[in-house]
């Protein structure tokens, strides 16, 4: 009861075949590896942020009125 032979595991393969075709698996495995490297590639991001630029360096203000209607 611990293993599976080898027709147990020719049975589950025909009826994954079955139940998703051909052309599904290798869809689904090309979507499973894309969400892969877009959770990679944003870990990356998170790690790769740069600290805050001090604000107050050079800081040069412009102060806007707008014309009053009279």
């Amino acid at each position: 009861m611990g293993s599976f032979s080898v027709w147990h595991w020719l049975i589950v393969l025909v009826i994954v075949l079955v139940l998703f075709g051909r052309g599904k698996i290798p869809e689904l495995m090309g979507d499973v590896a894309k969400g892969i490297k877009s959770f990679k590639k944003g870990m990356a991001d998170d790690d790769a942020t740069p600290p805050p630029a001090d604000t107050n360096v050079n800081a040069k203000t412009v102060d806007h009125k707008a014309d009053e209607i009279k």
